[in-house]
């Protein structure tokens, strides 16, 4: 009788997790969208660092509080996770400026497969018929939803190239580095997010200013403005600790493409509060094709068989002096 109620708990706190996520990254587009293009904050690489700058706070408090507990990662690992992060947000706003918004959609729908490939290549993990059937339906759908126009040219395309591997990798990452050292979501985000928020709070307004031809220190701030700054900052706690909180508990796959809940909900919200401009038939067919995939790919790798992790990942232990400890296993 316990394992069923085990099994309970971990499908409510897995469903918590999920909608942690999907409320906090829909609020956060829907508060920068306001931020940004009504009253023109147009530096995004500097708001990500500001995002972390709150993070970084949050982390301290909660080791203040005794909620979180000192941990160790060692600094290679660290470098290279801020690496392959900074890349990913910078390479992002870059592709979408370099390129058509269809491209862009379409280099996101790409970081599916290249996790994928990763999780196949690094932990060998096996894919059932259906579970890769149902990505494809998930990527056909929100495809169909999304992708419009589409041209390309060779920055745009190294560009779409270097954000997808790198937020593929940092992705992975994420949930590589919670199991190898033992690591929750608030200890990772405690070595993350520092880093991170000095090393794009220097660079981002040099991108910002390549991408804009605009200098974020002459931007002239109102109150409105303000207030949506610093909301977007609030926010963006709950998105860098729920993203960390699903990518442990799931994978970077499963992140991915029950993540594209969020996209389908963004263009109905946006529908909703911004006008139906570009609402049709086809968009709301692939709004449906897409939720349906979600749907399967949920229920196909929960299987057995569904989704399985073949390599052994050594597990640092902190309670049993250093030594270590192999875990193995499927996953969603």
């Amino acid at each position: 009788m316990g394992s069923p109620r085990k099994s309970d708990k971990k499908a409510a706190l897995d469903l918590a997790a999920w909608s942690f996520n999907i409320t906090s990254s829909v609020g956060i587009i829907m508060v920068n969208k306001a931020l940004m293009a009504t009253h023109g904050f147009s530096f995004a690489t500097t708001l990500t660092g500001l995002h972390f700058v709150t993070t970084t706070l949050m982390t301290i408090v909660f080791r203040w509080l005794g909620l979180s507990q000192p941990s160790h990662l060692p600094l290679p690992d660290l470098i290279k996770f801020v690496i392959f992060s900074n890349l990913s947000i910078v390479g992002m706003n870059v592709s979408l400026m370099w390129n058509s918004v269809g491209f862009y959609q379409i280099a996101k729908l790409c970081m599916i497969p290249a996790s994928c490939l990763l999780e196949v290549v690094f932990d060998r993990v096996h894919y059932s018929r259906d579970t890769k059937l149902s990505i494809m339906v998930v990527l056909v759908g929100v495809a169909v939803c999304t992708v419009t126009d589409v041209s390309v040219n060779a920055k745009g395309m190294l560009a779409a190239v270097i954000a997808v591997w790198s937020t593929a990798f940092q992705q992975y990452y994420v949930h590589y580095l919670q199991r190898k050292y033992s690591l929750n979501s608030f200890n990772l985000l405690g070595h993350t997010a520092p880093a991170q928020a000095g090393s794009l709070l220097l660079v981002g307004p040099f991108v910002d200013f390549l991408l804009t031809g605009k200098r974020v220190d002459h931007f002239n701030f109102t109150s409105i403005s303000l207030f949506f700054l610093v909301l977007s900052c609030f926010i963006a706690i709950g998105v860098n600790l729920s993203q960390f909180i699903c990518i442990g508990r799931f994978s970077a796959v499963s992140f991915q493409v029950l993540g594209h809940m969020k996209t389908v909900l963004v263009l109905f919200l946006g529908f909703l509060f911004f006008g139906k401009e570009g609402l049709n038939l086809h968009v709301v067919l692939g709004m449906l094709l897409a939720v349906l995939g979600m749907m399967w790919y949920g229920n196909a790798s929960a299987k057995p068989g569904g989704k399985e992790r073949r390599a052994v990942l050594p597990v640092r232990s902190e309670r049993h002096n250093g030594a270590s400890e192999e875990k193995d296993g499927s996953e969603k």
